[in-house]
């Protein structure tokens, strides 16, 4: 593994994961700040448990693969996922739908915590623990997958730590700023990200048919160029239509 590609698959984790857990920290901090702070962590924290045996259990599973056959599931895989990302991301800088908005977010799931009755210090909050578990699980499994598709290729310990970097930075900040990472530019996020996913799936398919790419490694870039000059085509098409 080169370091060109270790240094994208850690970055390309890394944006993905900082993407996915400020969203969490956003349901977790509105339930927290609402209904109590023992069964909100509770329940993040089993889902982090949760999701620790899932990576634990798949990744090493993935070395039994073929790594031809695996480069091509994951990258058709990969490729799907990432394409999700960048359309939303082409439709909101276009302006065709609405930015997403973690302080709004952050609101509405405080509003929907009061509906759903008033928690008592008597007893655990199990609508809490539940509200928890459900955001943290569901933005962890696409961490998951990300991090187990992008190293998929021998960089499963590199995505890992950047996945894992992102999660700590975003739990210190949420710790020390106590309300929703507003400020972060997460739309730039998704749309980087988005072309990424899209770059890392394209090889992969190339790797698993075995095309031989010019530069080897080095192709990862010119993807990822020709992959921006194409959004940026696409945001225009769209803002004009």
């Amino acid at each position: 593994m080169s370091w060109l590609h270790a240094s994208t698959a850690f970055v390309a984790a890394f944006l993905a994961s900082l993407v996915e857990c400020v969203e969490a920290l956003t349901i977790v901090l509105a339930v927290g700040t609402t209904r109590g702070w023992r069964a909100s962590l509770f329940g993040a924290g089993a889902s982090g448990i949760f999701l620790v045996v899932l990576i634990a259990i798949f990744g090493p599973a993935l070395g039994r693969v073929p790594i031809t056959t695996l480069q091509l599931i994951v990258g058709i895989l990969l490729l799907l996922f990432g394409i999700r990302w960048l359309r939303k991301a082409i439709l909101r800088a276009a302006g065709v739908i609405s930015i997403h908005d973690e302080a709004k977010i952050y609101e509405a799931e405080k509003a929907l915590m009061r509906e759903a009755g008033a928690s008592t210090r008597t007893r655990f909050d199990t609508i809490a623990f539940v509200a928890c578990f459900k955001a943290v699980t569901l933005e962890g499994l696409e961490v998951t997958f990300t991090v187990l598709a992008i190293g998929a290729g021998g960089s499963l310990l590199v995505a890992s730590l950047g996945a894992a970097l992102a999660a700590l930075l975003v739990i210190a900040l949420g710790i020390v700023l106590h309300r929703p990472l507003s400020r972060v530019p997460e739309n730039t996020l998704k749309y980087i990200v988005g072309i990424m996913l899209t770059g890392f799936g394209i090889f992969w398919i190339g790797e698993g048919l075995g095309f031989p790419w010019p530069g080897e490694d080095l192709a990862l870039l010119g993807m990822i160029a020709a992959l921006l000059l194409l959004s940026m085509l696409g945001v225009r098409i769209a803002r004009a239509r």
